[in-house]
């Protein structure tokens, strides 16, 4: 077999997982919108009352969404976070980038709650960016970069920044305006809440813009340099990116578990290791991932609801843990 006939086979294997996904992604959607307490069936479609046509429009459609959107987007800040740092157990969970935008949305609650949103998301994504930048000059400083050591370090950096977070939503009283950011939960999302994560189509865009370039910086700093890619300059606008798709997740939704590092590890597992290859099948594979545990929380005990962080959280250790295993084996 010639290496022309052997990319063709890999190129016709990858548009058959893809249009996977994108079926599978159909079939949520169409489940994720009939799902509910409220009476409301696919046969109902073309004869909707005034209550179901509220419901389909101002609540299951809008959720959906959120939910495609939210789950790709995580999804692929983890990919881009794991190609920059070059370590396959790093995302916006566990390199302190979501518990500081969770900071930054406690220090907005405190100071800004009279503002709009708009001047909510700037400090989210400052303190994101800032949280962030931290973890990577930690990251290009340190000696000892072993894979698990790195995600470990960011996660207690996490930790200690949620605590500073809890802290001051005690001290200031505002722990029941800021609980949506303590625990995922897509329940709440409406027709006039959710808008904020139409940023991660851009963001997701600009990955796909700059593809090629984050691919040769998998190559590392130096040989990069070499090609004539500005190691830096790209470093910074992928940590941007990051920083803003994850603010909008948390302004929106709270703190979702895992996603950014199952999903991507799981992609590559099957597809391998080349960025390029893996922007669209990891973005497709987290809203599906995404779109599943939403139906599962909404089920599981009918008709209350369970945080999606929680069957996020629950899934996603189970699969991390085979993930470390596998690593160590």
């Amino acid at each position: 077999m010639n290496i022309d006939t052997f990319n063709s086979k890999q190129v016709d294997k990858g548009k058959k997982v893809n249009r996977v996904f994108v079926l599978l992604l159909i079939l949520l959607t169409g489940v994720s919108v009939f799902t509910g307490i409220h009476d409301l069936e696919i046969t109902h479609i073309l004869r909707m009352n005034e209550i179901q046509h509220i419901v389909m429009y101002s609540t299951r459609i809008p959720r959906t969404v959120s939910l495609i959107l939210s789950g790709g987007m995580l999804a692929v800040c983890g990919l881009l976070m794991q190609q920059l740092t070059q370590n396959r157990f790093i995302s916006p969970a566990t390199s302190g980038t979501m518990a500081s935008a969770r900071l930054g949305v406690v220090i907005a609650v405190i100071f800004y709650s009279h503002e709009s949103v708009k001047y909510q998301t700037i400090v989210a994504f400052i303190f994101a960016v800032g949280g962030t930048a931290c973890f990577m000059l930690f990251v290009r400083s340190v000696r000892n970069k072993k894979a698990l050591m790195i995600p470990l370090v960011g996660i207690m950096f996490g930790n200690i920044i949620s605590s500073v977070s809890t802290y001051l939503a005690l001290q200031y009283e505002v722990v029941q305006q800021t609980s949506t950011w303590l625990q995922g939960n897509f329940s709440l999302i409406s027709s006039s809440n959710y808008k904020l994560l139409y940023l991660s189509v851009p963001l997701f865009f600009c990955v796909c813009l700059f593809v090629h370039h984050f691919t040769i910086m998998g190559l590392g700093e130096v040989f990069a340099e070499s090609l004539g890619v500005a190691y830096g300059l790209l470093e910074t606008v992928g940590l941007i990116i990051v920083a803003i798709a994850t603010s909008a997740v948390v302004l929106t939704v709270g703190s979702i578990p895992f996603v950014g590092i199952i999903i991507p590890n799981l992609v590559a597992l099957k597809k391998g290791d080349h960025f390029a290859s893996l922007v669209l099948p990891t973005a497709l594979s987290g809203a599906v991932f995404l779109l599943a545990a939403d139906i599962l929380s909404r089920v599981l005990i009918y008709p209350y609801e369970i945080p999606i962080s929680v069957i996020a959280g629950s899934v996603g250790s189970v699969v991390f843990l085979y993930l470390l295993i596998r690593k160590e084996s």
